[in-house]
């Protein structure tokens, strides 16, 4: 049964960095392609990069190119996302979901429970 537990959410003022964290289960993690993605409030649940089973091409949504990092420890099954300059808009509950082959293609398979990070001015 695959598990994906994400951390290092939190409250933090503008300008702040976080680093997220997911830590996967289940089955052969460096397999699988994995990716972070975030809701808003009210809002539909946004794409915001991927990455390879390898660790590899890397992909960002363009409303935050620039400003993040995907990256994986395929040795400690985890996957990271590192935010800078967080402004308020990315206020959102992020979750990371794995999908179900080595390339980030069509919908993930699994997600996490989703980690909230709060952004205040």
């Amino acid at each position: 049964q695959v598990q994906l537990v994400e951390s290092g959410g939190g409250l933090v003022q503008a300008g702040a960095s976080l680093r997220l964290s997911c830590v996967a289960s289940g089955r052969t993690f460096s397999s699988y392609a994995m990716g972070w993605w975030r809701q808003a409030p009210e809002k539909e649940r946004e794409f915001i990069a991927s990455i390879r089973g390898d660790g590899g091409g890397p992909v960002y949504a363009d409303s935050v190119k620039g400003r993040i990092t995907i990256s994986r420890d395929n040795a400690k099954n985890t996957l990271y996302l590192q935010i800078d300059s967080l402004q308020p808009d990315d206020t959102a509950v992020y979750y990371c979901a794995q999908y179900r082959m080595t390339l980030p293609i069509a919908v993930p398979d699994f997600w996490g429970q989703g980690t909230q990070v709060t952004v205040l001015l």
